[in-house]
């Protein structure tokens, strides 16, 4: 038998998903610190809490949001503080392809519509319409591990936002901007930018949250060693 914590779990994972079009309203700062406080109970190496997450709301979202767009529509992407993936190749290609074309597809950009492409590319810097914006940073010195560390921070800030009835999406797009990012929110240039997440209440009605993904089954990730 399956528990009702177990079961509470598996139902938040099932329903959570990659929002893509935010209603403008805003999430009562309350709120937000609950999920923050669930979110900060979040494993790390040492316990050393890396991450330092800056949120934008209010003005200055809005100010977020135009200098973003501005930057992305000029060319002036300058490079994030990590890499980002050289190649996509077999399976994560795959993947990957049926993540941008399902979006596409929902919101009616035909396949090789390049011009189509690039304006829903433009809506990560708009950040979907969403009202908040947060932008989540590692130590430097902590290396790759501290960045891990963030990343499972993600993970549990988002699945807490869901049980509170939050909409979430992980943009690593952001990063592509970090400097300016960081000096737009006030955020020491020496942190590093893993990414941003853009959060509110999801516009349920918006045709980019109509489709989902799958997940590969178990057989595809794990392999047991028990010889």
């Amino acid at each position: 038998m399956t528990s009702p914590d177990a079961a509470a779990l598996d139902r938040l994972l099932k329903e959570r998903h990659s929002c893509r079009a935010f209603l403008p309203q805003a999430v009562p700062r309350a709120i937000q610190e609950e999920i923050l406080r669930t979110a900060q109970r979040t494993g790390s190496w040492c316990n050393s809490q890396a991450w330092q997450v800056t949120i934008a709301s209010g003005a200055a979202v809005e100010r977020f949001r135009q200098a973003m767009v501005q930057a992305e529509s000029s060319g002036q992407r300058t490079g994030g503080d990590f890499p980002f993936p050289a190649e996509y190749k077999g399976v994560y290609l795959e993947r990957r392809r049926d993540c941008g074309f399902g979006l596409y597809n929902a919101v009616g950009v035909p396949r090789g519509d390049k011009a189509g492409y690039a304006r829903q590319t433009l809506e990560n810097f708009r950040l979907f319409g969403a009202p908040h914006v947060a932008i989540l940073t590692s130590e430097p010195g902590l290396g790759v591990y501290g960045a891990v560390d963030v990343g499972g921070y993600v993970q549990v800030l988002m699945l807490a936002m869901q049980a509170h009835g939050v909409g979430s999406i992980a943009q690593a797009a952001l990063a592509g901007h970090s400097g300016l990012a960081k000096s737009l929110l006030g955020v020491p240039q020496e942190r590093l930018m893993v990414c941003g997440i853009s959060f509110g209440y999801e516009d349920k009605d918006h045709i980019a949250n109509s489709y989902r993904l799958g997940r590969a089954d178990i057989s595809e990730a794990v392999t047991w060693v028990e010889d």
